[in-house]
């Protein structure tokens, strides 16, 4: 059978299907009782309507409208496999997927731009969000957590068009980096040291680094005897502690009233009594109200921020502070980073798809009004191998980094020889 003559027959069954099922009821059904009614329901319909499929069309039919009626249309399937860590909708008819940290095109179509904007409606109104003529971009979130971004025409040129940023289903143990080869024993175990001594960490990277899940391992190594504050602009993080208050931005409404930005979550957080602020991306204003916290009896606290080289990271972090409007001289804007922040460790996406931590830093201070930073370790990159993977070595700059004080005073002893040795990724 055609591809067309199956899509023209799954419309039919599904535009009979509508017509006999009441989707208010159904929505405050019991899931699986509801999910089991519609299947025979389904069954009846391709029974009377004489419809001319074989027992394994009339299952992917059945199927896919349950996927229809209960969930996201063709985005189901993509959805419930856990390898895929993007779905990008270019349009009804391209939808591509990152697996592997790779792209690749999928034959995933839907129906037409109508059929896309269904699901996307169904998406944004779940959390109380509206997408129209006169809000044609809208951010939201899945029940699993995963992000979404869509945008509509006038402002989408060839229809509406939807980015879903998915997160894994639990949190990612710290000995799973160092089996994928994303950072060296060494430098965890110096960075594992760092965040229980409540020394302050920056996380810089690119777009689809690894940041955020790179946060939530490093979190994973604070006391559960404090109490953390978590800041995001959309929630992402999964912090295994159990005293927890996570907090989220609001966009405004279609008024342009009631947005809730992360620097008044930021401020507010400060009255919470926090041990440790826990920022998902500094990204505006917020970042002069954190540096003041990270000076102010909040050391440990951690943030992300986007830029490709750890000094990029600092410069990115000082324009940032520039848009809170506050009238302070350049070198008191250093020097409150570099009271601030004593670590800065950078990610980076290789070419094959890999992520990898590519630089650790420590900020020793200022120096003739600029922040002096050194290197604890490196990934130097050698090549491509001949199974295309990246090549290269974990390697240590040599220098012992000055918070080895902090580690002592908190009782924890490094041994010297975790900053001489290198590791060679094949």
């Amino acid at each position: 059978m055609e591809v067309l003559d199956f899509e023209k027959y799954k419309a039919t069954i599904h535009g009979a299907l509508l017509s006999r099922i009441d989707l208010e009821k159904l929505a405050s059904a019991d899931t699986g009782k509801a999910r089991q009614a519609v299947a025979v329901l389904i069954q009846e319909i391709v029974l009377l309507e004489r419809v001319p499929l074989n027992a394994s069309e009339k299952g992917l039919v059945e199927s896919d409208l349950l996927d229809e009626v209960f969930g996201l249309g063709p985005l189901e399937p993509l959805l419930r496999d856990p390898s895929i860590s993007d779905i990008l909708v270019n349009n009804a008819h391209t939808v591509y997927i990152e697996t592997r940290g790779m792209l690749q095109k999928t034959t995933t179509r839907f129906r037409d731009d109508r059929h896309l904007m269904q699901v996307i409606d169904r998406i944004v109104s779940r959390v109380g969000r509206r997408i129209d003529e006169s809000s044609p971009m809208v951010d939201a979130r899945l029940q699993d957590g995963s992000r979404v971004n869509a945008i509509i025409p006038p402002l989408a040129l060839d229809g509406p068009c939807m980015s879903i940023r998915r997160f894994g289903t639990g949190p990612v143990a710290a000995d799973a980096l160092v089996k994928l080869r994303s950072i060296s024993s060494e430098m965890l175990q110096i960075l594992a040291a760092a965040v229980k001594a409540r020394i302050s960490i920056l996380i810089s990277g690119g777009t689809g680094a690894g940041k955020t899940s790179f946060l939530n391992i490093l979190s994973s190594f604070i006391p559960e005897s404090e109490r953390l504050v978590t800041i995001e602009d959309a929630a992402e993080l999964q912090l295994q502690q159990e005293n927890v208050v996570r907090l989220e931005t609001r966009p405004p409404n279609v008024e342009g009233l009631g947005g809730v930005r992360q620097r008044q979550l930021l401020v507010n957080s400060l009255r919470m009594r926090p041990d440790r602020i826990i920022i998902g991306e500094v990204r505006g204003e917020e970042a002069f109200d954190m540096l003041q916290a990270m000076n102010t009896g909040h050391e440990g606290s951690m943030a992300t921020i986007h830029a490709n080289t750890s000094r990029d990271a600092l410069m990115r972090l000082e324009s940032m502070v520039a848009m809170a409007n506050i009238n302070i001289p350049e070198r008191s804007v250093r020097q409150q980073i570099a009271s601030a922040i004593t670590v800065v460790v950078q990610l980076s996406r290789m070419s094959d798809g890999s992520r990898k931590c590519v630089n650790i830093s420590e900020i020793t201070g200022l120096e003739e009004n600029i922040v002096s930073m050194s290197d604890i370790f490196n990934f130097v990159r050698r090549g491509i191998g001949p199974d295309g993977r990246v090549v290269g070595t974990f390697q240590p700059s040599g220098i012992r980094p000055r918070f080895l004080d902090r580690l002592r005073v908190a009782g924890i002893q490094l041994p010297a020889e975790l900053f001489q040795r290198s590791v060679e990724i094949e």
